[in-house]
């Protein structure tokens, strides 16, 4: 009886570690939402004010695809550089998942990042833009849509970058992205 209690804990342990996978992105949002650490914001694409600037046709399309944009920062402090090295690794370990595609990496003065995304190429329906700092923290913003277009996306962050966009609107989370 023993020994048959024994094998059924073991096929039990293999069974839960065998159905564990890495957090998704959005439950790692969820779960951190309510941390103090973080600034957690929603905020529908019309916050871009992007309507009354002079948009390409292609512009203008990849505006339409988007739906709202989650943002997601981590504000590091010297009271808490332990569990901004956690979090950091359990964000690179999400994102190194293979269903996110690759875009384009970033190296800039304020930090390192990468734009990844979710879908078929020719069809995105999650972009995800992350960077961090070691002085500052990182954050990570997940774009969503419904057939959105890796060049069309590209082009429009060329779009937001001349508009007049400088985070009005986002509160705490627009002073922290503006470094």
């Amino acid at each position: 009886m023993k020994k048959i209690i024994n094998v059924l804990s073991v096929i039990s342990l293999l069974a839960f570690f065998a159905c564990s996978s890495t957090q998704s992105l959005q439950e790692y949002y969820v779960d951190n939402s309510e941390n103090p650490n973080f600034i957690s914001l929603d905020v529908p694409t019309s916050i871009l004010n992007l309507e009354n600037q002079d948009l390409s046709e292609t512009q203008q399309e990849a505006l339409q695809s988007l739906k709202k944009l989650n943002l997601l920062a981590f504000k590091k402090t010297s009271e808490n550089e332990a569990e901004y090295e956690v979090e950091k690794a359990k964000v690179n370990a999400i994102l190194k998942n293979e269903d996110f595609v690759e875009l384009m990496k970033l190296n800039s003065e304020y930090g390192k990042g990468v734009i990844k995304y979710l879908g078929d190429e020719n069809a995105i329906d999650e972009v995800i833009i992350y960077g961090s700092s070691n002085d500052k923290g990182f954050a990570i913003i997940r774009v969503l849509g419904k057939d959105m277009n890796p060049g069309h996306i590209i082009q429009l962050m060329n779009a937001i970058q001349k508009s007049d966009f400088n985070g009005e609107g986002l509160g705490e989370i627009g002073q922290f992205l503006k470094g």
